[in-house]
């Protein structure tokens, strides 16, 4: 279910009369369907990319809800509910169900540092319990844990487990993964990190949840239909071509240049909720990431 270009949706919102930021549901609703015409192959709300560490549990279903009623099944819907809380993460992930979504994206539990056996028991308690397939987000970037090929073969071999999300950017570790799962072409192994993303397929990869999709969706899923296809050329240059573009997306920490490079695209406001802090349209970074956009002509 889970392959090809999914993307890790930004979350829209907006200055309510009263100054706070709200969802922004209009915009929400046509960023999903720009994202289906263009070809995407899946749509993950509600992660790091859309902010969920600072949504309330009402925004977060909402977000996801209006995410699976605008897919219409046209593509499936990988929602973000992880926490580092298990039976909350089971909470939010029988939530997610209730909403439709196909499946949940469940990361490593952070601040709490569990060992690798805390992770298994961690993910197969949500997997049995929340009755969803789950995708396994390793990203000890910002975790502080840091979930081992070994360990995600061990979870492999759990019913309901059914892929991973690997943000290490550590190619040894994608051919690792590649080794320890080549009997098991049914489990995903998707990248989270947009700047390997071809080397990451070569390898065997299955596809990527993409930050940079947001702004040009055509472009990701392209390049995963040209490897998918084995058109190695091809990919190689759509990987060229959108490189600059990951480079300019991820010179703040995420989700900040992406949802600035929405905004300047017209398509939401580039608000973000604190701690993070939106990049001032202009200020020497903001005319830089649009300067970078109108280059690469994804800004008229």
């Amino acid at each position: 279910m889970f392959r090809g270009a999914l993307t890790a949706l930004i979350t829209p919102m907006r200055r309510s009369s009263g100054g706070a930021l709200e969802l922004d549901e209009p915009a929400l609703v046509a960023l999903a369907e720009s994202q289906i015409a263009a070809g995407i192959h899946g749509l993950v709300p509600c992660g790091t990319t859309g902010e969920a560490s600072t949504l309330s549990e009402a925004e977060h279903l909402r977000v996801v809800e209006l995410v699976v009623k605008t897919a219409r099944r046209r593509v499936p819907v990988l929602a973000g509910a992880g926490t580092n809380d298990t039976a909350r993460a089971i909470e939010l992930a029988r939530a997610c169900k209730a909403a439709g979504a196909d499946g949940t994206l469940q990361v490593t539990p952070y601040y709490n540092r569990p060992t690798q056996a805390g992770l298994v028991a961690h993910f197969r308690a949500v997997a049995e319990a929340s009755g969803l397939p789950v995708v396994v987000y390793n990203v000890p970037g910002r975790t502080g844990v840091d979930l081992l090929a070994e360990t995600v073969a061990e979870l492999a071999a759990i019913p309901g487990i059914v892929g991973i999300k690997e943000a290490t950017a550590d190619m040894n570790r994608a051919a690792r993964l590649r080794e320890l799962l080549h009997q098991r072409p049914e489990f995903a192994l998707l990248s989270g990190d947009d700047f390997t993303v071809f080397p990451f397929l070569a390898l065997g990869g299955h596809g990527v949840i993409s930050v940079t999709s947001n702004v040009a969706p055509q472009w990701v899923a392209e390049l995963c239909n040209a490897a998918a296809a084995g058109r190695w050329d091809d990919a190689r240059a759509l990987h060229d071509r959108h490189y600059p573009l990951a480079r300019a997306l991820f010179s703040q920490p995420n989700p900040i240049p992406v949802k600035a490079a929405v905004a300047l695209q017209g398509r939401c406001t580039g608000d973000l909720r604190l701690p993070l802090v939106a990049i001032d349209p202009t200020s020497r970074e903001g005319l830089a990431l649009a300067d970078t956009l109108r280059t690469l002509g994804l800004l008229s």
